[in-house]
């Protein structure tokens, strides 16, 4: 049944994901019908790197798109790139980051997953202190501008380890994560689901910390659009806010839409093959707590985002520059949100 509340500027658009599990909303809204419901059809477009999809919505080649909870402001910022005024109008996921070491190393170190991330990263500190030949373990993350990144940082920082100085940090697109650490490449990884359990899954890394460890509740992933696309289809992202909100009420409903949700995702277009080791999403359970429905979830707010603003300050600080407390606002504003959902 068509339930869309106003005509959209925009009756057909796309949006870019990167395949990971929190892009289950977006998925779902799409599969499930939930955007067709708002009178929009939507079509996701799969993106293996997160610059790629960065570029691509700042060139206009992509509606909107899964992005990194800092990347909105980043990008406002020109922090990788030149400026582009980009706004994040709700949050698609909270929680879902893994630290992964690779087996070998775990074995070596010690390192495994408990209560306090602080014991792995001291257990991986040790064994670097104990090494007399130099070698930096070589450690991956996805973004520079990410909670992954940052996630690592504050992890290391607990076992005394200096992320400039004693281990090799590089930017590798999360599906490559898995089969880097099988083959050797890295010692270990941060990224979101489902690449750490897979990881675990095959036997190639253990994961020893979980952001949801580090950073209790943080927003992960949001839906980033650009401040002039706002501007010009307001009536379109209205819609698009209410089949994502629809699709998370729908998910949190009944145990049996997680497993139908991983369904969906499993499906070539998304995540393939990547989530055939989850029977479903398995989602709010420790240690990973990876949060797509709840009340507030979904609520973006200039506040939550306070804890990675703290490390883009530390970068800009480098560079003699401040961050911008009236683009963090306008970024992570609750104003479109609110509106479209009547709140």
């Amino acid at each position: 049944m068509n339930t869309h509340h106003a005509v959209t500027e925009l009756s057909r658009l796309t949006l870019g994901f990167v395949p990971l599990t929190d892009a289950a909303l977006l998925v779902i809204a799409r599969e499930g019908g939930f955007f067709a419901d708002q009178g929009i059809d939507v079509t996701l477009s799969r993106e293996n790197a997160w610059s790629t999809l960065r570029d691509k919505v700042a060139a206009g080649l992509l509606d909107g798109a899964q992005m990194l909870a800092p990347m909105p402001l980043a990008m406002s910022l020109g922090l990788g790139r030149a400026p582009c005024d980009t706004l994040a109008p709700i949050t698609l996921s909270r929680n879902g980051n893994t630290v992964v070491l690779s087996s070998s190393l775990c074995e070596a170190s010690g390192a495994a997953l408990g209560d306090d991330p602080a014991a792995s990263a001291k257990a991986l500190g040790d064994i670097k202190r104990r090494d007399s030949s130099g070698h930096r373990p070589r450690l991956a993350m996805v973004y520079p501008f990410s909670c992954q990144h940052y996630q690592l940082q504050d992890w290391l920082a607990l076992g005394g380890l200096d992320p400039q100085r004693d281990v090799e940090l590089l930017v590798l697109p999360p599906p490559r994560m898995v089969e880097a650490l099988q083959s050797g490449t890295i010692d270990g990884f941060c990224a979101g689901e489902p690449w750490g359990s897979l990881a675990a899954h095959r036997d190639s890394g253990r994961i020893v910390a979980t952001g949801d460890q580090l950073w209790p509740g943080q927003p992960e992933k949001v839906l980033g659009v650009t401040r002039s696309w706002v501007h010009r289809y307001p009536a379109t992202l209205a819609a698009l806010l209410r089949g994502i909100a629809a699709a998370s009420d729908w998910l949190g409903a009944s145990p049996e839409h997680s497993r139908k949700a991983r369904d969906w995702l499993a499906l070539p277009p998304y995540l393939d093959h990547a989530v055939c080791h989850l029977d479903d999403l398995n989602l709010n359970h420790p240690p990973i707590a990876q949060q797509l429905y709840g009340e507030g979830v979904l609520r973006p707010s200039p506040t939550l985002a306070e804890r990675f603003a703290e490390h883009l300050q530390r970068h800009l600080s480098q560079h003699g520059r401040r961050l911008d407390l009236a683009t963090l606002s306008e970024c992570y504003s609750p104003v479109h949100f609110d509106a479209a959902l009547h709140q």
